[in-house]
C-alpha cells in the first residue's frame, strides 16, 4: 500500500501539474474522511502520510475546551480530563489516540479518489486565479459562460469567475456569449474551493475603464482622484494634474468624446461627469456640483458639512433627479452637502445668529451689542471666548483690553460653574455608563437628570427615549443604546 501512494500521488501531480504535496493533502483529507465513517457516532479524525515511504498512521482526535464549557463528547474533552492524560495541553489544542490504519476496499478508494480530485480541482483553481492575479491586470475581459438567479459566470480562457446580480449594472441585458468587462472585486474562499468576484457598479470599475482609454493616466501625467456611480445612470470622477500642459477634462473626453463615450458604451449609457480635483474642499464641491451654479457656500469643519447655496433657476438641477447630483457629489468629495436657495440660507443664518446672541447675552450677562459684536467676529460658542488666543481677542476694535479680559474671565467661570455642575450631576452614575464608548459627561449629566445612572438602564431606553431625554440625534442614539446592550449578547453566547 506504502509504494501504490507514492505512485498514486507522484500519477496525479503529473497528470494535473500541481504541487506533490496538493495531491499528499488532499489524500490525507480523503483518508481521514473514510476514517471517520468507521464510528457510529461523530467523530474527528486525522491522518498523516510519511511523504518519503509512503505509510499513513490514524488518528482520532478531540479539542480541548475550558471546564464547564463542554458541548460535544464525540468531539471535545475539557482540560482536565485531557491534562491527566497530557499534562502541557492547552485549550485550543487536540489530544489524539492513535488507530488502526485502515483499508480503503473498493468503494472506499472510489470516495476518496474523489475527495483527492475535487481538492485538486481546488487546487488547480486557485493556480489559476493566482496566474491571473499576479499579473495585476484590475480588470477582467471574458465572455457571459451561463447565467442564473445568483447572477452570471464570466469565462476568459480556463479562468472563470462570478458575477453576482448586485454587481450587474441594474436593466442591463445580460446574455451567453456577450463579451463585457468587469473590476476583480474580491476573491472567495467559502464554500467549494476559490472563486474570483467581479463587479461591474463598482466605482472602481469606472476609474480603471479611464486608464485603459487615457494614457495619460497610465502615464502618471494625470490621476483619477475619486469616483462615485449610480450605476447605469450617471456617474462623477475627479481628475487632477501637475502638468500645466495637459487639460484634465478634455484629456478624459478625448477628441469629439471619443474617450468619455468608450466608458459610457461599456457602461450601459451611464453618463459621466468630470470634474477638477481640488485641494481646497469648497472649490472642490463647488465642481462636483456642476452644471449647477453655487451662489455660495458655508463650511462647517467640525461637521464635515457645507451649506450651498444656489438661486432658484439652479435649485433642481443642483439637486438632481431623486436628489442623484447633490448625493453623488456627496459621495465624491466625502463631504455632506446641504443644497439650499437664498432664501432658506438667509433663514438659517438668521436662526443661528438669534440662537447665538441669546447663549452669550445670557451666559456672558452682556448686551445684545456686544454679542453681536462677537457673533460677527465669527464666535460661535462660550469656549472659544474663552480659551481663543489674547491676541486675536485685542485684535477687535470695539473691544479695549479691559473689556476682552473682563469677557474672557465670565466664559471661563461660566464654563467652570458647568462642569461642577455636571460632575455632581453624575456623580452616582455607573462607571459602566460613563465608560462606554461614544458616553461624554455632559451626555452622562443629561442621562442622570432623566434618571439614567448606568448601562443597563441605558440599554432598557428605546432611541426615541434617548433623543427626547438629551436632544442627540437618532444614529447617535442607536449607537449608542447598541453598545449598552453588546455584553448582554455577549453573556448569552457565553
Amino acid at each position: 500500500m506504502s509504494r501504490e501512494v507514492l505512485l498514486l500521488v507522484d500519477a496525479l501531480a503529473r497528470e494535473k501539474n500541481v504541487a506533490r504535496e496538493v495531491v499528499f493533502q488532499a489524500l490525507e483529507s480523503a483518508l481521514a474522511s473514510a476514517t471517520k465513517k468507521r464510528f457510529k457516532e461523530e467523530a474527528d479524525a486525522r491522518v498523516a502520510i510519511d511523504r518519503m515511504s509512503g505509510d499513513y498512521e490514524a488518528f482520532r482526535r478531540w479539542q480541548v475546551v475550558p471546564d464547564g464549557e463542554l458541548e460535544d463528547h464525540d468531539l471535545q474533552i475539557i482540560v482536565s480530563e485531557a491534562r491527566k492524560q497530557f499534562p502541557d495541553v492547552q485549550v485550543g489544542e487536540f489530544i489524539e489516540e492513535e488507530l488502526e490504519a485502515i483499508d480503503l476496499g473498493r468503494i472506499g478508494a472510489q470516495a476518496a479518489k474523489q475527495v483527492i480530485l475535487q481538492k485538486i480541482r481546488d487546487a488547480e483553481r486557485e493556480q489559476i486565479i493566482a496566474d491571473f492575479l499576479d499579473r495585476e491586470e484590475p480588470i477582467m475581459s471574458g465572455t457571459v459562460k451561463r447565467i442564473d438567479r445568483e447572477g452570471a459566470v464570466i469565462e476568459s480562457g480556463k479562468l472563470e469567475a462570478r458575477l453576482p446580480r448586485d454587481q450587474m449594472i441594474p436593466k442591463e441585458n445580460l446574455r451567453v456569449s456577450d463579451r463585457i468587462r468587469a473590476v476583480v472585486l474580491k476573491v472567495n474562499r467559502e464554500g467549494r474551493g476559490p472563486q474570483l468576484i467581479l463587479s461591474r457598479t463598482s466605482p472602481d470599475f469606472i476609474r480603471h475603464l479611464f486608464a485603459l482609454e487615457v494614457p495619460e493616466v497610465e502615464q502618471g501625467l494625470l490621476e483619477i482622484k475619486a469616483a462615485a456611480r449610480d450605476p447605469g445612470v450617471r456617474a462623477k470622477i475627479a481628475v487632477f494634474t501637475q502638468d500645466r500642459r495637459i487639460d484634465p477634462i478634455g484629456t478624459c473626453v478625448g477628441v469629439r468624446g471619443s474617450r468619455v463615450q468608450a466608458v459610457t458604451g461599456e457602461l450601459a449609457g451611464e453618463r459621466v461627469d468630470i470634474v477638477l480635483w481640488s485641494e481646497d474642499p469648497a472649490q472642490f464641491v463647488i465642481g462636483a456640483l456642476a452644471p449647477a451654479n453655487v451662489s455660495s457656500i458655508v463650511v462647517d469643519e467640525d461637521k464635515h458639512s457645507m451649506d450651498v447655496v444656489v438661486d432658484e433657476d439652479n435649485l433642481a438641477l443642483a439637486i438632481g433627479t431623486g436628489g442623484r447630483n447633490v448625493r453623488l457629489a456627496s459621495e465624491l468629495t466625502g463631504w455632506q452637502i446641504n443644497i439650499m436657495s437664498a432664501d432658506e440660507s438667509q433663514l438659517k443664518s438668521a436662526s443661528e445668529r438669534s440662537g447665538a446672541r441669546e447663549l452669550f447675552m445670557h451666559k456672558l450677562d452682556v448686551d445684545q451689542e456686544v454679542a453681536d459684536i462677537l457673533i460677527d467676529e465669527g464666535f460661535t460658542s462660550v469656549e472659544e471666548v474663552a480659551y481663543v488666543p489674547i491676541n486675536e481677542m485685542l485684535e477687535i476694535e470695539a473691544f479695549d483690553e479691559d473689556t476682552v479680559n473682563e469677557l474672557r474671565t465670565r466664559a471661563r467661570n461660566i464654563l467652570l460653574t458647568e462642569a461642577i455642575a455636571t460632575e455632581e450631576k453624575i456623580e452616582h452614575t455607573a462607571e459602566d455608563l460613563l465608560s462606554l464608548e461614544g458616553m461624554d459627561h455632559e451626555l452622562a449629566a443629561k442621562l442622570a437628570d432623566s434618571g439614567v445612572h448606568t448601562r443597563d438602564e441605558l440599554a432598557e431606553l428605546a432611541v426615541d427615549e434617548l433623543v427626547d431625554a438629551t436632544g442627540i440625534d437618532e444614529q447617535r442614539a442607536r449607537d449608542l443604546i447598541l453598545k449598552a446592550r453588546a455584553h448582554w449578547f455577549e453573556n448569552e453566547s457565553a
